[in-house]
């Protein structure tokens, strides 16, 4: 996989979000329309800047699961840069003040849970390579 599989995928949209901010004009381009649609109801549905970062940390946050179920040798470096890039979002939300809205704390907790999912899936995966190993040498 090399060395860019072992970066987590939210730190691309923790990268993304902090170039809007400080390459933009900070909350105001986060706040930004950059499309809309109509649903059958008729109902609007408006998507900012905001809106589409945190739907695209969604499905890297999908990536980063399926990335904790393989188990190599590189899965501790895997763990240790999830957190901290979770140190990173958290450090980012309580510093920056374009940063302390809704939005970007659901994109901290999503890189909390991607830090949770990563150490349960691998010690849940031990365990049970463990208990193969017991049953097999009694």
């Amino acid at each position: 996989m090399g060395i860019v599989g072992t970066i987590p995928a939210l730190l691309w949209v923790l990268l993304a979000y902090l170039g809007v901010i400080y390459l933009g004009d900070g909350a105001q381009t986060l706040n930004r329309e950059l499309f809309s649609f109509l649903l059958i109801s008729g109902a609007p549905v408006y998507i900012t800047v905001n809106g589409l970062l945190v739907l695209v940390g969604l499905v890297m946050l999908f990536f980063e699961v399926l990335k904790a179920t393989r188990i190599s040798n590189i899965t501790v470096v895997d763990h240790m840069l999830s957190t901290f890039v979770f140190i990173g979002y958290l450090l980012a939300f309580l510093m920056i003040p374009a940063a302390g809205n809704q939005f970007f704390l659901m994109l901290v907790v999503m890189s909390l849970i991607d830090v949770m999912a990563g150490f349960s899936v691998s010690i849940t995966g031990a365990r049970r390579d463990i208990g193969l190993n017991e049953k097999n040498l009694g």
